[in-house]
């Protein structure tokens, strides 16, 4: 999982750690902070002298006790100036962008990283473990939502609960919903699917199968039906028998196709769906970016489900889709099992980026 960025990161971290024990780059012609200007009485170009400096400029060494008088570089704090700064910079975001993580989300995590390490001083010796703090620190703080907690969600909702689903075919979205569904039940509420894909064949039958291997009510009605008509059929149907929630699932043709917004839209309005959750699949990379911000436009999204994030080896849409929707993800698709649901955190996702 996340094989290729943590890679990528490695050398990142690598990279600037060289770049920073090289010592700091200061301007041409502009003295450090602790060195001073002299005119050469020979010459008319003025000469940096160092503090401290003898006769010829050469550092005197500085000393530490802690080892019989010898120079320690290990305890030297090396300082962060701007051109440094914006060549670490510029390395972080060709690193991301190999991981296909988005523009928007590269500035996002470039500004953070910035505030963080402008002017810092760091000790030689803790270099690499102090960049890699510094960029899980301004990723965690990219995060519109450090954590969603579903516990916490569901406390308060009105029941019966009405959630729609969207997301373009492929991406494991009814997988998903029947995943939802164990994971609704096994935490003691009761939960009715609706097979509101009545556009894409064999939708209604792979929701059924997957209802009935959970031990779940569906409701459906023929294929090619009025998609809205089953949705709201369904929120009858839990009403009358005092259900939890509502499970929507919606048909997925391409999030540019304006019948298929149509249809979702009538579909939120007729059942006056409370919460709406995009489904995506971690592997398309910005792809999938853009099909969330198209459902963000076109119909309003409430929250992320990642799927297939197991075999996700560049990371980069997980660290994209909540930074571009200002969405919160909710759950992290691990596996094909119907208990291969994992609820998602920003220290978890940071923490295996890195590990």
């Amino acid at each position: 999982m996340f094989g290729k960025l943590r890679d990528r990161l490695d050398r990142f971290k690598k990279d600037t750690e060289e770049e920073l024990s090289d010592g700091i780059i200061k301007p041409s012609n502009v003295p450090s902070d602790d060195e001073t200007v002299s005119a050469d009485s020979t010459s008319s170009t003025p000469r940096v002298i160092k503090k401290g400096a003898g006769k010829f400029g050469k550092r005197k060494k500085k000393t530490n006790p802690k080892k019989d008088g010898k120079t320690s570089e290990d305890e030297e704090q090396l300082k962060i100036n701007e051109k440094k700064l914006d060549n670490i910079l510029w390395n972080l975001e060709t690193v991301l962008l190999e991981s296909d993580v988005s523009p928007e989300a590269i500035e996002n995590i470039k500004k953070n990283t910035r505030k963080l390490l402008s002017g810092r001083k760091i000790k030689r010796k803790d270099l690499r473990k102090e960049i890699e703090s510094v960029l899980k620190k301004a990723i965690m703080r990219s995060f519109p939502v450090k954590k969603f907690v579903f516990d916490e969600f569901i406390k308060d909702i009105k029941k019966p609960a009405v959630i729609l689903f969207v997301g373009i075919n492929g991406t494991g979205k009814t997988t998903t919903i029947a995943k939802m569904a164990n994971f609704i039940k096994k935490k003691g509420y009761s939960v009715i699917l609706a097979a509101a894909d009545t556009f894409r064949a064999g939708a209604i039958d792979q929701l059924q199968i997957h209802a009935d291997n959970i031990g779940v009510k569906i409701i459906k009605h023929q294929g090619g039906g009025d998609a809205a008509a089953v949705a709201y059929d369904a929120v009858q149907h839990a009403e009358a028998r005092k259900k939890d929630f509502v499970f929507i699932d919606s048909a997925g043709r391409m999030q540019t196709n304006s019948n298929l917004m149509d249809e979702i839209r009538k579909i939120k309005r007729v059942t006056n769906a409370g919460y709406t959750i995009f489904v995506g699949d971690a592997l398309a990379g910005n792809d999938m970016v853009e099909q969330a911000k198209k459902f963000q436009e076109h119909i309003g999204i409430d929250g992320i489900i990642l799927s297939k994030i197991d075999t996700d080896a560049k990371g980069g849409a997980a660290l994209s889709v909540s930074i571009e929707t200002g969405k919160p993800i909710m759950f992290f698709g691990t596996g094909q099992n119907y208990d291969d649901l994992l609820e998602f955190n920003a220290s978890w996702f940071v923490k295996h980026i890195f590990d």
